[in-house]
């Protein structure tokens, strides 16, 4: 295995050649925002817009999801640009969703609440526009809910669900009107769903959690004894 040498942040690190440049730095303890990367995924959608870097040479900040390391590559993370471009992607990610913390399922389990956190950012919407989306929670499952009003468009519920699941997840529409939904959005009850949960475990979100009173663990057992 060949290694190579970087720089991030002024410090050297030695990693192996064709690595991802997000888990490299992650695994180093260099913290760079993420929603939507997934380890074992080769072909990342990059999606939630939130982890740029940017690398010397390169004319403008890059998404470090996409990037493979190389030898003498040197990467910075907080510059000016990087953080006007990543504040802005997390606004915007808030002007879209439904704002409600105290009584979410996921509160002080949430990756945008994580985020804000080590960014010193807000989870108020500031510049923009709030508008959220007013779409019916789709409660048909027996284990588990999913409310799209919640959901970040990271995409994770979708390869999971098609990796593990039975693939009845997908992005439909286009622009503000995205949503992650059955084909003809078809309830999950009916959709063909094989209650894997895998979708649950891999939401960052409150979009998909397990049903009120029962944790993921407990919903997984109930599969488990079921099958």
């Amino acid at each position: 295995m060949k290694l190579v040498t970087l720089t991030i942040d002024g410090v050297e690190v030695k990693a192996r050649k064709g690595a991802n440049l997000l888990w490299v730095a992650l695994d180093n303890e260099f913290y760079i925002p993420n929603l939507c990367a997934m380890r074992e995924v080769t072909s990342p959608m990059a999606s939630c817009r939130l982890c740029f870097v940017e690398i010397e040479g390169r004319s403008a900040p890059v998404t470090a999801c996409t990037e493979t390391v190389s030898d003498g590559m040197v990467v910075h993370l907080n510059t000016r640009r990087v953080k006007r471009l990543r504040n802005t992607a997390f606004e915007l990610l808030l002007s879209h969703h439904h704002l409600d913390c105290r009584s979410c399922a996921k509160n002080r389990n949430c990756e945008l609440q994580s985020i804000a956190s080590r960014l010193g950012l807000k989870l108020k919407v500031q510049r923009f526009r709030h508008i959220p989306r007013e779409l019916p929670i789709d409660s048909s499952h027996s284990l588990f809910t999913y409310d799209p009003n919640m959901c970040v468009l990271c995409g994770k519920c979708v390869l999971v669900c098609h990796e593990q699941g039975t693939g009845i997840l997908d992005f439909a529409f286009r622009g503000i009107d995205t949503i992650v939904t059955t084909f003809a959005g078809i309830p999950l009850a009916e959709a063909g769903c094989n209650s894997c949960l895998a979708c649950v475990a891999v939401c960052p979100v409150a979009a998909l959690v397990s049903r009120p009173g029962m944790s993921l663990e407990e919903a997984k057992a109930t599969v488990a004894h079921r099958v």
